[in-house]
């Protein structure tokens, strides 16, 4: 049997504030892709473009944001499993690494794509 409360929209709610509060205390990537995300959403707001290019310079600003929780999910529960070194739970870790740098990427890309877009 799974472990799973019924649903209840404002006690799911409240589970999800309580893991974005969590990663926000705990995870320093987090928080530093927090406050890039944060300084770089009044850009979005301040450039000249048409509103679907800040919809996906916004989506990828903030999967950048969801790739980090999936990443600290798997790393926390790779610790939970074990502490010590393990080559599956490397590759896991890795992986989870991975997520993020390629969310980071796509950003990064899009960004470029879009900005150059309006210097040429």
């Amino acid at each position: 049997m799974r472990n799973q409360p019924k649903y209840n929209f404002l006690k799911n709610t409240s589970y999800a504030v309580a893991g974005l509060k969590d990663i926000i205390k705990n995870e320093n990537s987090f928080k530093i892709e927090l406050i890039i995300v944060l300084l770089l959403m009044p850009i979005i707001y301040l450039i000249s473009l048409p509103l679907e290019f800040k919809l996906i310079m916004l989506i990828t600003l903030i999967g950048i944001l969801i790739a980090e929780a999936i990443n600290s999910a798997i790393e926390r529960v790779v610790d939970l499993v074990t502490l010590e070194h393990h080559e599956m739970a490397k590759r896991a870790k890795d992986v989870g690494s991975t997520i993020v740098f390629l969310s980071i990427m796509l950003c990064s890309i899009v960004w470029g794509i879009i900005l150059i877009s309006i210097l040429f």
